[in-house]
């Protein structure tokens, strides 16, 4: 009975318990969720959502059940009490803050705000969320330090912080979080050394650190973390090796230390690696030889170890990686033979070993069996014959042999390889004829055989091609003439054929050439006329033509010629004259028409009155301009030669100039009476002012309208529009003759002037001098005494020619018509931060002269760079550099070398910014095999 009434007490006090539990659960339910629907409403409220994403976060939407109105908004997932449990904010393209009201979510596992614009500090708040299991802020822009505290979230396995602008240390107390699988760091500003406490994360599979500016050692500690799937450290300042504790990551499938300053020689121990697939070590400081262990990791797929200073042969043990797609051996100081067993890698893609000083011949069998894709083994010392086998699987795009001792014909296999993109084979030895085939390679770009001992005709077929925009046959043996529409190939930008033996006529197919920059035929045995529908080419920078037998007349229409630069037509046999109008040529500034027949007067206009006289030697009957003027005789003979309708009418010219000559001298002896008496009366006046001071001595390139007595009533404090490093600038505003321009007043003085001290001046004349375009200021002449030089200009109405140029150069609005010189530039603006003609250069120095001193001064050209634009962070720096690194090919002297438009896009593209992460989602796993940086092998050709 008594045991009776204690389990009947005990029943009666459960269900007193149970009951109370439930009304107390009733009540706090309501309490934890309107502080959770308050917390979300705050947090909103600090964001910035310009696609109105998060709408439904208010609390007059409808919630369903139970009133827990947050679990139905966007991105918001709630337990079975409507606590939230998940946080989904990605690709919402929201940005502001994430405020600290974000700990009030107490059971939040699950954030993602991944592929925002977020650029404020993470928010420290965020460790107090200890329920957290899976952080993902990637690719965003936040900065500041990462919080510290989150090793406090036990359940914590993944945080994928990659991509962001995060600075300071690496949070040591993240090695408390022992249950982490997955931490991403990649891609962002973090300093020091990575924490040995890290060697606590015994379930890690992924550790991604790369692109920082990590220092110090890398830890032997993480040798220990068993689990570790894939490391990921490169792009960072360590220094030392690489641990051979690495060798104990048995489960590793993936290892990339490239560009980390590594130094000493690989561990032969990473051969025990027998799940590694990928091992990128490429642009360190490694040496020693390739340790043949590597031939060990049979599942091995991309072997990169390119850019270090390896020394040594090529381990034959590499043919046991059955496996292998990638072999990346370049510029290294590696010698001896290519292994002949390597030609039996049955699934190789790509072997790159340019750059070393290998020897002996390729493997016969190379491509025989394999998918090969991408062959580069130029600048080298091989020899032999090119391997037959190359392309047997039909995948070859790119194949580049130049500067080697190959010898041989081209195999006969390569002009039937529809997926070629690229042949280089310039510089070796190759024989024989070129086969017939390639134009019709529906993909090939660039075709390169110079400097070989090619002979025989250019096949027919190569004009037919739709996609060549490069060929270069120069400095061979060919015979025969040109195809008769070779250069009328659609894309084609560059044709060089110089030093061959080619013979017959130039193809008179030059309507439709609509790429064509560079022709350059020198040194052959073409005969006949220089074709004046040549004149259609309007992209044609540079026309090489010397060392022919070109007879005839040089045709006038090659002057109007919109781009033309170069113009080389010398050692020919052109006979007549100069055109009148190349003087007047927008573009042209080098032409040489030496050791020809030509004759008459040089028209002295435009370019042709600086011409060097060397470029105009070896023609007898040329005379006036820089040369000896013409005699009467020598004008005679030229004369008696044309038609006798030259004749009459140069008797009618002569007549009428004679009239008008005389015309002239009486009007213009009144028209300087009359400006001499308006600007200051009389030559004794002038000769008496300034106390014995020379008068005003007026240059003027044009015809003016106002008197230098004008000019210098101008010259006041009041009318100053600016200030440089050379002087004074002044609006004068001539009322009589209602016309403005302005005067620029240089510092130095005069008297320089007389004592042949005239750097300021000559340097501005010539300066303008060579400028010709319709939007450089106009120097309309100068004048001076023994105290004062004053520039006299055209007035620009609209603004400076830099204002123009700044709104370009930040629009980067380019097209057809935009110059690669002017393209360049404006790239060396936008990196500089420099305006292009600045008081800080010196006197006329442009902004490309300034750069290219600082190259020729050994001066670190990192000093030139925009601190603005991220020019104090190494890895920014680097990717500027490349950038600026083609802006000074697209300024090269010579138009001949400037890329092409095409070319600068191109590697443009392979500049772009590597540091950041390639993932584009918010998944983790998306990530893990994916390298952070791009290892295109095409990277090393900027």
């Amino acid at each position: 009975m008594k045991n009776k009434m204690q389990i009947t007490n005990l029943l009666f006090f459960f269900l007193c318990y149970i009951s109370i539990s439930v009304v107390l659960a009733k009540e706090t339910v309501p309490i934890v969720v309107s502080d959770e629907v308050s917390a979300l409403l705050s947090i909103k409220a600090s964001l910035v959502d310009p696609l109105n994403r998060l709408q439904d976060w208010n609390l007059a939407t409808n919630g369903g059940e139970n009133g827990l109105v947050h679990c139905n908004w966007t991105g918001v997932w709630c337990n079975s009490n409507g606590a939230i449990e998940k946080l989904d904010l990605s690709y919402m393209n929201l940005s502001g803050r994430v405020s600290d009201d974000i700990q009030r979510l107490h059971s939040l596992a699950s954030i993602n705000i991944c592929c925002n614009g977020f650029s404020s500090p993470m928010p420290k708040s965020l460790s107090n969320l200890t329920m957290l299991k899976n952080i993902d802020v990637s690719q965003n822009y936040f900065v500041g330090s990462f919080p510290m505290g989150l090793g406090r979230a036990a359940g914590l396995t993944v945080i994928n912080a990659s991509s962001n602008n995060f600075s300071g240390l690496l949070p040591e107390d993240l090695g408390n979080a022992t249950l982490l699988e997955s931490l991403d760091l990649r891609g962002s500003f973090f300093q020091g050394m990575i924490p040995t406490s890290f060697k606590n994360l015994q379930k890690l599979k992924f550790l991604g650190l790369s692109g920082n500016n990590l220092t110090g050692r890398i830890p032997r500690e993480l040798g220990q973390l068993s689990s570790l799937e894939s490391i990921v450290l490169g792009y960072n300042e360590f220094e030392g090796g690489i641990p051979a504790e690495f060798a104990n990551l048995t489960n590793l499938q993936y290892l990339d230390l490239a560009v980390g300053n590594l130094d000493g020689e690989i561990p032969a121990e990473l051969g025990r690696l027998k799940q590694l697939s990928t091992i990128f070590l490429y642009k360190n400081n490694l040496v020693g030889k390739i340790p043949p262990e590597i031939g060990n990791i049979t599942s091995l797929v991309l072997l990169d170890l390119s850019d270090n200073l390896l020394s040594g042969t090529i381990p034959a043990e590499l043919a046991d990686l059955k496996n292998l797609q990638l072999l990346n051996l370049m510029c290294n100081q590696l010698n001896g033979q290519v292994p002949t067993i390597l030609g039996e890698l049955t699934k190789l893609e790509v072997l790159e070993l340019w750059n070393n000083s290998l020897t002996g011949s390729l493997p016969m069998n190379l491509g025989r069996n394999s998918p090969l894709q991408w062959l580069d083994v130029s600048s080298n010392s091989f020899t032999g014959e090119i391997p037959a086998s190359l392309c047997n699987a039909g995948n070859l795009t790119k194949l580049i042999l130049f500067n080697n001792a190959f010898s041989g014909p081209i195999p006969i296999g390569i002009s039937s390889c529809l997926s070629l993109v690229r042949v280089r084979m310039q510089n070796n030895r190759i024989s024989g004829t070129i086969p017939g085939g390639l134009g019709k390679l529906g993909k090939l770009q660039r075709l390169e055989l110079a400097n070989n001992s090619l002979t025989g005709q250019i096949p027919n077929d190569i004009a037919l091609s739709i996609s060549l925009s490069f060929i270069d046959l120069s400095r061979n043996h060919l015979q025969s003439s040109l195809p008769s529409s070779i250069l009328s190939i659609p894309n084609l930008q560059s044709f060089v054929a110089s030093n061959n033996n080619l013979e017959g006529d130039i193809p008179d197919q030059f309507q439709d050439c609509p790429s064509l920059a560079l022709l350059d035929l020198s040194t052959n045995h073409l005969s006949g006329g220089i074709p004046a529908s040549i004149a259609s080419c309007e992209k044609l920078v540079n026309l090489n033509l010397r060392n022919n037998r070109f007879t005839g007349e040089i045709p006038r229409v090659i002057a109007m010629m919109p781009t033309l630069a170069v113009l080389d037509l010398s050692n020919n046999s052109l006979t007549g004259g100069i055109p009148e109008n190349f003087g007047s040529s927008a573009a042209l500034e080098m032409l040489n028409v030496s050791y020809n027949k030509l004759e008459g007067p040089v028209p002295a206009n435009g370019m042709l009155r600086t011409i060097n006289p060397d470029d105009l030697i070896g023609n007898a009957g040329l005379c006036g301009s820089i040369l000896p003027p013409c005699s009467r005789n020598s004008l005679m003979t030229s004369t008696s030669q044309r038609m006798h309708i030259k004749h009459v009418i140069a008797g009618w010219i002569i007549g009428i100039s004679a009239v008008l000559a005389i015309g002239i001298a009486v009007f213009g002896g009144r028209w300087l009476y009359k400006r001499w008496y308006l600007s200051s009366g009389c030559f004794e006046d002038r000769y008496n002012m300034g106390n014995g001071e020379w008068p005003w001595r007026l240059m003027a390139f044009q015809r003016f309208s106002f008197t230098t007595g004008e000019i210098l009533a101008s010259i006041k404090e009041s009318n100053v529009i600016g200030m440089g490093a050379s002087g004074i600038v002044y609006k004068a505003e001539m009322q009589r003759s209602n016309t403005v321009v302005a005067v620029k007043k240089l510092w130095k003085s005069g008297t320089d002037i007389e004592t042949g001290n005239r750097d300021d001046l000559v340097g501005e004349v010539n300066l303008l001098g060579r400028l010709r375009h319709r939007n450089i200021v106009r120097l309309l002449g100068y004048l001076h005494n023994d105290t004062d030089v004053m520039m006299v200009y055209e007035y620009m109405h609209n603004g400076s020619l830099w204002e123009a140029l700044h709104e370009y150069g930040y629009t980067l609005k380019v097209n057809e018509k935009s110059d690669i010189y002017s393209y360049g530039v404006v790239l060396m603006e936008l990196l500089t931060g420099k305006r292009p003609l600045d008081p800080d250069f010196g006197e006329s120095i442009d902004i490309v002269g300034w750069v290219r001193g600082k190259i020729k001064d050994n001066v670190a050209i990192e000093e030139a760079l925009d601190l603005n634009i991220g020019g104090q962070c190494k890895h920014v720096q680097e990717e500027m550099l490349l950038v600026l690194r083609i802006a000074l090919l697209c300024t090269a002297k010579l138009p001949k070398d400037r890329p092409s438009m095409r070319d600068v896009i191109t590697m443009l593209g392979e500049a772009k910014p590597r540091r950041k992460s390639s993932s584009n989602n918010g998944s983790n796993n998306a990530n893990k095999e994916r390298p952070i940086f791009s290892t295109s092998p095409v990277t090393g050709l900027l």
